[in-house]
């Protein structure tokens, strides 16, 4: 009788151990795949936050050149490097960009890629800076865009757009559609300046 109590005693007591060893297991992984979960949490969220905040950032697009090009009933016109169409906007004001928000969006400032080269230019390359700390390109002190509607090289899509965006020419001034393939062009500031193979001032 003695014998058969103390075996059961000892299996009662191996039972027990048993149950507290998988319990304590259980615990460890649970709180492990916790820890895991969180850190992968905290990883994800910083990249989703930046992918964010230049969704809804000002877009910008950047060239190391500007180029005289004609254009067929616009006369000559600046681009950039790759022959994206330049802007200037009437409501500018001197040396400074009005176009912000989300007007930026959409009409696209043109930053300093390095110290940008001119050929073919009429006008003095210079740069402003930005409300955010960013260098845009000027030419005769007119700030320069790209325009959203322009889906590929060589498109005026935003010529004459809300009576105040207009392609610049080499002088600096707007250019305006003319019917004898030349273009009837307003004065710019600086016109005349040396500009070919100038220097960006302020890089």
């Amino acid at each position: 009788m003695s014998r058969h109590r103390i075996a059961l005693t000892m299996a009662s007591g191996i039972a027990s151990a048993l149950l507290l060893a998988a319990c304590g297991s259980s615990t460890d992984d649970s709180a492990g795949t916790g820890t895991g979960a969180a850190t992968q949490a905290e990883t994800s969220a910083p990249a989703d936050a930046a992918a964010s905040s230049a969704a809804g950032g000002t877009h910008m697009v950047s060239t190391g050149m500007l180029m005289a090009k004609q254009m067929s009933g616009m006369g000559s016109v600046v681009t950039d490097a790759k022959g994206w169409t330049l802007y200037r906007y009437d409501k500018d004001k001197a040396s400074m960009s009005m176009c912000t928000g989300s007007c930026a969006q959409t009409w696209m400032p043109v930053m300093a890629d390095g110290t940008p080269k001119a050929m073919g230019l009429k006008a003095k390359v210079g740069t402003i800076t930005r409300d955010d700390g960013m260098k845009q390109v000027t030419l005769a002190g007119w700030p320069l865009y790209r325009y959203m509607g322009d889906t590929k090289a060589g498109e005026m899509n935003g010529e004459g757009k809300g009576g105040a965006w207009y392609a610049i020419t080499p002088a600096g001034a707007k250019s305006a559609m003319s019917s004898g393939g030349s273009s009837a062009s307003g004065s710019g500031s600086g016109s005349g300046a040396t500009a070919t193979m100038s220097g960006m001032p302020g890089m």
